[in-house]
């Protein structure tokens, strides 16, 4: 036949194509047009595998960290594009400085930075933790369970153990001073006891307590400032009760300056207080010496004006953001006020907070309203450097943290430590509510997720316990990086939490003993904000990477397509 016989019923299979018509349906097929959507070169990847290699890619992450949890954990050794090392075993820290560039491993970084900025502490937990859920999650995503059901599950499953966390947290009263500072140099403890600092503990918390403790109720972290000299041991470290910096560029004169004053008046300036320099290309016309003469004594004239000024307002220290000059300086040295130029904006801007007093940039008009007070300066000798102290500062209440050490890297190191002791302490004051630490938190809200999942029935009793077994992974991290066997950890602390009584779920581990310990006793404390933030931020990561299923990457800006023409 030479086409198609048209007595058959149209049904499928009754089609008869001759050879002309089956090349018009061929031609037909390769003459439609190719759509583009997007520009050639882009990177295009979707579905499944999309979704599994997010996970692989966030798993690598979790491995560059995993082995710096807990009093045992390992340090890392960082070197970035300008040569400069780092040693930390903070999670923040190396994550900020490995510079990801993966998009869907970045996560990770924002959810250990929210953490640090939030409780300042639990940073490699959280981290841990959303690993973790990912890698349970994996299975049934290769499984072809759909990432809504497991996102709803793990949503679920939080919303669970957040409940229960308020429900077995322990509440100290604060109408004890006494036993609230010993709650707080418990959390300091246990936030110190991984990093470098851990044997200088007991010494830091105190210190640490006494910085939070000189605040106000607000507790403003700018108000705490931290020096760091190097040299000595790390026991010289100290805290001064009110702002302290470092001595500024000095010129002569300033040894004839009194380095002590009782209840002084302080002005904060910025003002430049020396001779300038002819500006260049600058061109003054001049017929005789004497206007030449009347130019220079204008410009002593408005130097002297000003000084004579800042003299009659009767303060005693005076500071500015812009250089002093050697006339100023000599000239302030004769009526014994003390002056220092050159103060980072930080350092005076803390002193005018804790002092009083505003920043001027005018001499005119000096109010005595303008003029901070103290009750003791001092300019003390710290290893090699000159420390300018204001002690019992009226306006608001300040304190200094000076830091000494061997290495400059471990000084950077114990501020960094310092800073999340500090924001344990202050969070504790906010929220006076604490857990048990050394995975004992976590296992006893695996236990009541497993008995929460036989309560339901479908796929999503198979997700909360996943999810009950990723909680699992902080306590056989700490055994792992202490050298430990996990498989017996774990199954010791199974069972004391299995059991019904109240004491058992403190259960955790105890790396003196090598075995598992009630960890409220041994005062192995941690606000419980600390767990519910990681607990939170861990499983929104998850969720986030679970819902990506398409990854579309834009070529760079220079990339030339190929077969295409210069200039094109």
């Amino acid at each position: 036949s030479s086409g198609i016989n048209a007595e058959w019923p149209l049904r499928p299979g009754n089609y008869i194509l001759s050879k002309r018509h089956t090349l018009q349906f061929k031609m037909m097929n390769t003459m439609q047009p190719r759509i583009i959507l997007l520009k050639e070169g882009t990177d295009t990847s979707q579905g499944v595998p999309q979704i599994v290699s997010n996970i692989n890619a966030c798993q690598m992450v979790v491995e560059a960290i995993r082995t710096t949890l807990g009093p045992r954990g390992m340090d890392k050794l960082i070197v970035d594009s300008k040569e400069k090392v780092t040693i930390s075993n903070d999670g923040a820290t190396i994550l900020a400085l490995l510079d990801i560039v993966h998009p869907a491993a970045k996560t990770l970084v924002d959810i250990a930075k929210s953490q640090d900025a939030e409780v300042g502490d639990g940073t490699t937990t959280v981290t841990l933790l959303a690993g973790e859920f990912m890698k349970q999650a994996k299975p049934f995503i290769e499984d072809g369970m759909n990432s809504q059901i497991i996102i709803r599950s793990f949503r679920k499953a939080t919303a669970f153990a957040l409940k229960k966390i308020l429900e077995i947290q322990v509440t100290v009263k604060k109408d004890d001073p006494k036993e609230q500072r010993e709650l707080l140099k418990k959390c300091a403890s246990t936030s110190m006891c991984s990093k470098l600092i851990a044997y200088n503990k007991d010494f830091f918390a105190d210190m640490v307590v006494d910085a939070v403790m000189c605040l106000d109720s607000l507790m403003p972290l700018n108000m705490i400032g931290i020096k760091k000299i190097t040299g000595g041991s790390v026991t010289d470290s100290q805290l001064v009760k009110g702002v302290a910096f470092k001595k500024t560029f000095s010129y002569a004169g300033f040894e004839m300056q009194p380095k002590t004053y009782l209840m002084p008046k302080v002005l904060s300036l910025n003002i430049e207080l020396e001779l300038k320099a002819e500006r260049d290309n600058a061109e003054c016309r001049i017929d005789n010496v004497e206007d030449y003469q009347r130019i220079v004594e204008a410009e002593w004239t408005i130097l002297y004006d000003k000084l004579d000024k800042m003299v009659a307002s009767g303060a005693k220290i005076i500071l500015s953001k812009l250089p002093i000059g050697d006339v100023a300086t000599q000239y302030f040295a004769d009526r014994d006020i003390f002056c220092a130029g050159r103060v980072t904006f930080e350092d005076l801007n803390r002193t005018v907070k804790a002092c009083g007093g505003t920043i001027l940039t005018t001499v005119n008009d000096i109010r005595p309203v303008d003029m901070g007070l103290c009750e003791l300066f001092e300019e003390v000798q710290i290893g090699n450097e000159r420390f300018n102290l204001f002690k019992g500062c009226p306006k608001a209440k300040t304190c200094t943290l000076i830091l000494r050490g061997g290495a400059e890297q471990f000084i950077d190191e114990t501020e960094r430590s310092l800073h999340d002791a500090i924001m344990i302490v202050r969070r504790a004051l906010k929220n006076d509510s604490i857990v048990a630490g050394g995975g004992a938190i976590e296992m006893e809200l695996s236990k009541e997720l497993r008995n929460y999942a036989k309560t339901i029935h479908g796929k999503e009793q198979l997700l909360i316990t996943a999810y009950a077994k990723a909680l699992e992974i902080i306590p056989r991290q700490l055994c792992e990086n202490a050298g430990f066997d996990s498989v017996t950890i774990l199954n010791k602390l199974r069972q004391k939490h299995a059991q019904d009584c109240s004491g058992g779920k403190w259960m955790g581990m105890d790396i003196s003993s090598e075995d598992i310990a009630d960890n409220f006793i041994a005062c192995v404390w941690e606000p419980s904000i600390v767990k519910r933030n990681a607990l939170t931020a861990a499983c929104e990561a998850c969720c986030v990477i679970l819902s990506i299923d398409e990854t579309v990457k834009n070529p760079n800006s220079n990339y030339q397509a190929p077969n295409a023409m210069p200039g094109m």
